[in-house]
């Protein structure tokens, strides 16, 4: 799964992403995150699954999940108390819950069995 994490200027969703890389390794999750801004969101969104959107950027939340639609891509809005998960785990849980688990979103009803 590649999570790409966005924030205003790329400096806290660096952390985050870290964090989240390092949570996912640890659970042996082969996880990839990226650190990216709002201005580089249009090409970043090509190379994401998720997106982790910074709580600072609550009012941009309605457009980018418009442009994440049309790609298939996950948005999950952070809480503003998220740059305290030091280890990344309560973020990578937030992800799960947002896909459906750590293999991400369930099958479909009607898809045939794998």
């Amino acid at each position: 799964m590649r999570i790409l994490v966005v924030c205003g200027a790329g400096a806290s969703s660096t952390f985050v992403a870290q964090r989240v890389r390092h949570a996912a390794h640890d659970r042996g999750l082969a996880y990839t995150a990226f650190a990216g801004t709002e201005q580089s969101l249009p090409i970043d969104l090509d190379a994401a699954d998720v997106v982790l959107v910074g709580p600072h950027l609550a009012h941009a939340l309605e457009r980018i999940e418009r442009d994440a639609a049309a790609r298939g891509t996950t948005v999950v809005l952070l809480p503003s108390d998220i740059f305290r998960d030091l280890d990344g785990t309560r973020t990578l849980d937030l992800v799960h819950a947002a896909v459906g688990g750590p293999g991400g979103p369930p099958p479909a009803a009607d898809a045939p069995p794998e």
